[in-house]
């Protein structure tokens, strides 16, 4: 009884593994290339700089700054408000001393999470 239980329990999570990592993680959202070599640096940035440790993305991170997952696509942040708090560092940001290109590649993954947070995005 116990290993029948086991079969189909391990059966059930096998079919659910393998629809949540193909099917539930695919996505329509096409880059070149060349975006999506800016985009991997810009992760990359984020993670040497260990953004992480402050801002949460997709709900995960540290609480010191605000939340970036829809950052680019808030009527009151944007594209203009992030790339002058890279250039430039804030009350609680340092100032990385960033240049432009890291900035571009910043902005353009930070733009890449907010393609890609349809089910975070507040209706």
């Amino acid at each position: 009884m116990k290993l029948a239980i086991f079969i189909v329990l391990f059966t059930a999570y096998i079919g659910y593994s393998v629809v949540v990592y193909t099917k539930g993680t695919k996505s329509d959202i096409n880059f070149s290339k060349t975006e999506q070599a800016q985009i991997n640096r810009g992760k990359l940035l984020f993670q040497q700089y260990n953004c992480t440790s402050c801002h949460q993305l997709y709900g995960l991170g540290g609480y010191l700054g605000p939340e970036l997952t829809t950052a680019y696509s808030d009527k009151n942040r944007g594209e203009t408000y992030m790339r002058a708090f890279l250039k430039n560092g804030g009350n609680r940001m340092p100032d990385f001393h960033l240049q432009d290109k890291d900035i571009d590649a910043l902005i353009s993954f930070l733009k890449y999470v907010d393609e890609t947070a349809v089910t975070y995005k507040k209706k």
